[in-house]
């Protein structure tokens, strides 16, 4: 540990005046790619065009081939990706509700209805016996969350998918880089969808891609991302289905392309540093603080976030928003992914409440993110469980 931790029995005092404040996360853009937007700008093609195609192009060969199309958001694919398998009216979709509420809300928006099965406590992901237990005759998909990058077990989704005769969407917002079985997110399966918004391991500021199977599958995804509209010939127009505005922009996808040229040594980076966060935690952490640390997952995992699950409060006093507030006082920003999905209020609106969904809920209540980006350092993973360790000791749990 650095020697700005000064340990005591009851407390680490944090000398703040030479400490930045540590954030959540932040991006890295480095000078190659801020040139290539430079260049773009200068370019006079700035809306989808030649680096667009590039992008889709890079993502498909990392994909093993299969083809790929990017939006301006990792929320409207996982809506397109509903309605090319033909979700809609009368349909149920079956998802988690830890998640963030995008996941739920694109089923409302093809007019499906969402149901959600609770998780399970170690992943955090869905948990796949309650999920088969939601399935009746109405259900058309299944929406798995890969939370914090962690894939659910691919193997057992896809057996009750295929069992049921049921689509699925991958809401692989977070698991760029991260496999199952030797076999990378989106290189295998059905309807993939990644994000890249600015906190994930790969930005392109805004945007997001989905990962088709057929020629017909790409053919409908091009249309929907661009008002319904096909063209021929020169000057040849229709419009067949009703699409929307989700085109991906130049200056977005040189971003996306300088980002991607580091995948594999970011993804590298971020799970040495949850190697740390393990190491500098320690064995006895969970025993001794009532903290529950996430799934120590170096093979599948892309660690996008490193999240740990809070002791409760013995006051009875919020736990969550308590801690957050101590750690900034501490110079460490914090983030929490994600408040239960069914207790919101649009959702209660439709007929969700408390006590449906117990882990869910619990999670939900007490989930927090630590730093994690790809310029932190092993130092600033010291100082991050330094603090936290100094707030829990003075928040003892129950």
């Amino acid at each position: 540990m650095s020697g700005a931790y000064l340990m005591s029995a009851d407390r680490v005092t944090v000398s703040m005046s030479q400490l930045p404040f540590l954030p959540f996360s932040k991006p890295t853009i480095d000078e190659a790619t801020i040139a290539a937007v430079g260049d773009v700008l200068r370019s006079g093609w700035i809306t989808s065009g030649p680096k667009v195609q590039a992008f889709e192009a890079q993502l498909s060969e990392y994909f093993g081939g299969r083809p790929v199309r990017t939006f301006n958001s990792g929320t409207c694919t996982m809506e397109i990706a509903l309605r090319i398998a033909g979700v809609g009216p009368g349909d149920e979709v079956i998802t988690t509700p830890i998640s963030w509420v995008a996941t739920a809300n694109v089923i409302l928006e093809v007019g499906a209805t969402p149901v959600f099965a609770d998780i399970d406590l170690v992943t955090r992901n869905i948990d796949l016996d309650q999920l088969e237990a939601a399935i009746t005759p109405r259900t058309k998909a299944i929406i798995p969350v890969y939370l914090a990058g962690l894939p659910v077990d691919m193997t057992r989704l896809y057996a009750l998918a295929n069992k049921h005769g049921l689509r699925i969407v991958e809401d692989a917002a977070q698991a760029l880089g991260s496999s199952w079985n030797g076999q990378r997110i989106g290189s295998t399966g059905d309807l993939v969808s990644f994000s890249f918004q600015a906190n994930k391991n790969v930005t392109s500021s805004e945007g997001g891609c989905l990962v088709l199977n057929t020629a017909e599958e790409v053919r409908l995804a091009e249309k929907y991302r661009l008002q319904g509209v096909t063209r021929t010939g020169f000057d040849g127009l229709d419009v067949d289905v009703l699409g929307g505005k989700f085109n991906m922009t130049d200056v977005a996808a040189a971003i996306g392309l300088g980002q991607f040229a580091h995948i594999d040594a970011i993804t590298a980076h971020r799970r040495d540093l949850a190697r740390h966060y393990f190491a500098c935690f320690g064995e006895d952490f969970e025993a001794q603080y009532g903290a529950q640390l996430p799934p120590a997952d170096f093979e599948n995992s892309n660690w996008h976030l490193f999240q740990l699950v809070l002791p409760e409060r013995a006051d009875g006093t919020p736990a969550r928003a308590t801690f957050m507030e101590q750690m900034q006082a501490l110079g460490v920003g914090i983030g929490y992914h994600y408040p239960p999905i069914h207790l919101l209020s649009l959702y209660r609106e439709r007929g969700f409440k408390k006590g449906m969904f117990p882990v869910a809920e619990r999670v939900g209540r007490l989930i927090v993110s630590l730093p994690m980006f790809t310029a932190m350092s092993k130092a600033d993973v010291e100082r991050s469980v330094a603090a936290v360790k100094a707030v829990l000791r003075l928040n003892p749990p129950l």
